[in-house]
């Protein structure tokens, strides 16, 4: 089995992320990083675009579900990108992190990964 790895690397969104009441007022800016596996033998062997994993429609899928979104835990925000990845029945496994830039006063950002397996 060819095993395909499609990253989307720093996807730039903003969404309504936190508990603090200014964070549940205005749109935060964070970081998503995927990495999304598929079984790729039909679309290496025929190059049809049929055969592979669009990663243009989950990347748009992410976008929406990102930018309309209200989040108080990054776990939730990150948990809902995964559902959107394994949504799709050729991908069998997908990791998604998120981070939140400025979170914390000292460090450039904070970021939570999760996984998910077929």
């Amino acid at each position: 089995m060819a095993n395909a790895i499609i990253n989307v690397t720093n996807l730039r969104l903003r969404t309504f992320i936190g508990f603090n009441p200014d964070e549940r007022e205005k749109k935060q800016d964070v970081v998503i990083n995927l990495e999304i596996h598929y079984p790729a033998d039909d679309a290496c062997k025929t190059d049809e675009v049929d055969q592979a994993l669009n990663y243009k429609v989950i990347t748009k899928e992410v976008i929406s579900l990102v930018e309309q979104g209200h989040f108080l835990l990054l776990e939730k925000l990150v948990a809902e990108i995964l559902v959107v990845c394994h949504a799709h029945p050729s991908v069998h496994y997908a990791k998604a992190r998120v981070d939140k830039p400025h979170a914390l006063r000292f460090a450039d950002s904070v970021s939570l990964t999760l996984d998910w397996a077929k």
